[in-house]
């Protein structure tokens, strides 16, 4: 069956009748995201060999703008999963490969901490100044990945056990996700960042108790805590100090061209990539949300 034909299905069956309360109430898509599992759509891009539909970006990117335009929140946690199902592959894989591709679980990225730090830094450079648009990209380049280098998340090993501790803003499906894409300084060096798959159940792994913090209403965006965090060591993605390379080659990439596909999805002249020509838009839709995955903030 053409995931296509299984999208429509869900959105109509289950994210349609929700959107409203979504956008409404701020109520987590629960429903909806468990039928996206069922329907194969979270392990949309994770390889066959592995149990999932072996899609790529594009087809991700169409996943999320149509879901975008009947609900944002639904379409912004997509977003940050297909993103970190990307690390993840890009790193050979890891312990949630089997439960993403069998639509049992779900990937937030964990990454902020300052997500106005890097444009802080570029303009007392004078990076807006730039008359060329290549050298401002240079500069900008530059400025996050110094940005990144100082990841306040520490991460310190004990034997088979790792103590991860660190505060991490602007995190889409905080407190629903099964597991988090999580960002700390290395274990040994001072260079580059390391990346760990975290999962949700962990202990000491909290939301504050007033968690709002921008992104769509519903998409459960908050701050997420690790005060600390004790995982196994084997929960690593990548080598030690290689993270910085993957969120700035695959993660970043992977959330512009998905925030972008979404953002091209909202109300506007025409019909949108969500629907058929002349198709009314499904019942429930909430109007007038902006659409936003915030990690791509600190990202861009």
């Amino acid at each position: 069956m053409s995931y296509r034909i299984s999208l429509s299905s869900v959105l109509a069956a289950f994210v349609a009748p929700a959107a409203e309360l979504t956008a409404g109430e701020g109520r987590f898509p629960r429903e909806a995201v468990s039928a996206f599992g069922r329907a194969g759509l979270l392990g949309l891009t994770v390889p066959r060999e592995s149990g999932g539909a072996g899609l790529g970006l594009s087809e991700a990117a169409d996943v999320v703008a149509r879901t975008a335009r009947v609900c944002p929140a639904t379409a912004a946690v997509l977003a940050s999963h297909f993103a970190a199902v990307a690390a993840i592959e890009a790193c050979g894989g890891s312990w949630v490969r089997e439960e993403v591709a069998a639509g049992r679980h779900l990937v937030g990225l964990a990454l902020g901490e300052d997500p106005y730090e890097a444009e802080c830094e570029a303009e007392r450079e004078g990076v807006c100044e730039a008359k060329r648009e290549t050298e401002y990209e240079a500069k900008c380049e530059a400025a996050y990945e110094r940005s990144y280098g100082r990841c306040r998340s520490v991460a310190a090993r004990f034997a088979d056990v790792v103590a991860l501790r660190g505060r991490k803003r602007q995190v889409v499906a905080a407190g629903e996700a099964d597991s988090y894409l999580w960002s700390s300084r290395p274990l040994a060096g001072r260079d580059g960042l390391t990346l760990w798959v975290v999962p949700a159940q962990a202990s000491d792994l909290f939301v504050p108790a007033r968690p709002g913090e921008g992104g769509p209403r519903g998409s459960a965006t908050s701050t997420l805590h690790a005060d600390p965090v004790l995982v196994p060591a084997d929960v690593m993605l990548g080598r030690d100090g290689g993270g910085l390379d993957v969120l700035t080659r695959i993660v970043r990439p992977w959330l512009l061209e998905l925030t972008a596909a979404a953002a091209g999805a909202l109300p506007g002249p025409g019909p949108g990539p969500g629907l058929e020509p002349n198709a009314p838009l499904p019942r429930g839709r909430p109007s007038g949300q902006s659409w936003v995955v915030p990690a791509a903030s600190c990202l861009r």
